[in-house]
C-alpha cells in the first residue's frame, strides 16, 4: 500500500463489504467505518452510524449498492445523514446506477424512474465542503448524466481500463478484435479501443423476429471480445456469439461492467458438471459493481471478476 493523498473515512452498505475491504487494502489513505444495519419489528430500518462525532471535519465517503428497491431506502437514509455530521466533504460511490436500463420514453404516461433517482441523489444535503461528489461507472443511458441537479457533482468513470489491462496479458493479444453488440455500445466505447480492429453488430427485423447481424468488420480467425456496459438476460450476447462464430471467429469472449443477471440468468453461461454450454465463451469478464451477482459467480467458468477497487480508491481522492 502507499499513501495516495487525503485520508478518507469509507462507510459501506452490507452488500459492499467485500469491495470496501478491497478498496481499503490498496491504499492506506482509506479507513473503513461501520454502520449498524438493523430493522424495527415493523421492518423499517433501525440505523446507527458508529463514532459519528469522530467523523467531524473528516473527508467521508459511502459505498452504495442499489441492487433492488428494497435496499435503496435504508441506504438513502444514511447517505442523507452523513453530510450533516459536519464532515469536511462527502463522496457517494454508486458503481452501478441501476434505473433506466429498460426505460423507453415513447408514450405519454411513461415514467422516467432514472430521472427520479437522479433527483433523489441531487437532493443529498450539502456538506461543509460543498456539494456531494457522485462516482458512478458506465452509466447505461448517456443522457442520464444530464438528469442531475446542481447540488451533486457527477463523476463518470469507466471499467474499460481494467479490461484493456486484462487483454494485455492474453497470449493472443495481437489477434484480439473488439465487437459491439449494437450502435449504442459502439458510440459509448469505440474511442477507447482505437488500437484494436472493431466489429459492429446490429439487430435487424426479419418478419416477426429481430436477428443479430454483423454490420461492420470481419471476425474470421480472431479472438473476438464483445464489449457492453451491462448484461441482463444475456440473450443478445449469446446471439452475437453465434453470428461471430458462424463468420469464422476462432473464439469469442465478453466483457460487461455491470453483471446484473436477474433471476440467475448467468447460469446459461456456466459449465454444468464440468461440461461447457453449447458455443461457450472463452472468457466472460465482469467487474464487482453488482456484488450480489459477483458472489454467485465466483470461481464459475467462464466468469472472471475484474475489481473496481483500485479505480475507486483513486476516485476517492478527487
Amino acid at each position: 500500500m502507499e499513501k495516495t493523498g487525503k485520508e478518507v473515512l469509507l462507510f459501506y452498505c452490507v452488500e459492499c463489504e467485500g469491495l470496501a475491504r478491497k478498496i481499503a487494502s490498496v491504499s492506506d489513505s482509506i479507513r473503513l467505518q461501520s454502520i449498524n444495519w438493523r430493522n424495527f419489528a415493523d421492518g423499517f430500518p433501525n440505523l446507527f452510524i458508529n463514532n459519528a462525532k469522530d467523523i467531524r471535519g473528516q473527508h467521508v465517503a459511502f459505498l452504495a449498492s442499489f441492487s433492488s428497491p428494497a435496499v435503496i431506502f435504508e441506504q438513502l437514509s444514511v447517505i442523507y445523514a452523513l453530510p450533516r455530521l459536519f464532515v469536511a466533504s462527502f463522496i457517494l460511490v454508486l458503481p452501478f446506477f441501476p434505473t433506466g436500463s429498460f426505460e423507453r420514453m415513447e408514450d405519454e404516461g411513461d415514467v422516467a424512474t432514472a430521472f427520479t433517482m437522479a433527483r433523489l441523489l441531487s437532493d443529498i444535503p450539502i456538506s461543509r465542503g460543498g456539494p456531494t461528489s457522485l462516482v458512478t461507472y458506465d452509466i447505461h443511458a448517456l443522457q442520464e448524466r444530464f438528469y442531475f441537479g446542481d447540488h451533486v457533482l457527477p463523476y463518470f468513470e469507466t471499467g474499460i481500463p481494467l479490461l484493456k489491462q486484462r487483454l494485455s496479458l492474453l497470449p493472443d493479444i495481437h489477434n484480439v478484435t473488439i465487437a459491439f453488440p449494437d450502435d449504442g455500445a459502439w458510440k459509448r466505447f469505440y474511442k477507447m479501443f482505437q488500437d484494436f480492429p472493431m466489429i459492429v453488430c446490429a439487430k435487424v427485423r426479419e418478419g416477426d423476429k429481430r436477428i443479430v447481424r454483423i454490420k461492420e468488420g470481419n471476425p474470421k480467425g480472431c479472438h473476438v471480445v464483445i464489449v457492453d456496459d451491462l448484461v441482463q438476460s444475456g440473450g443478445t450476447l449469446i446471439e452475437c456469439q453465434k453470428v461471430l462464430g458462424d463468420h469464422g471467429a476462432a473464439k469469442v469472449s465478453a466483457y460487461v461492467t455491470h453483471a446484473v443477471f436477474p433471476k440467475r440468468s448467468w447460469e446459461k453461461f456456466t459449465h454444468v458438471n464440468g461440461d461447457p454450454p453449447e458455443n461457450p465463451f472463452a472468457f466472460f469478464w465482469v467487474t464487482d459493481s453488482c456484488p450480489v451477482t459477483v458472489q454467485a459467480i465466483l470461481d464459475k467458468k467462464p466468469f472472471e471478476v475484474l475489481s473496481l477497487a483500485g479505480s475507486i480508491s483513486e476516485a476517492l481522492q478527487i
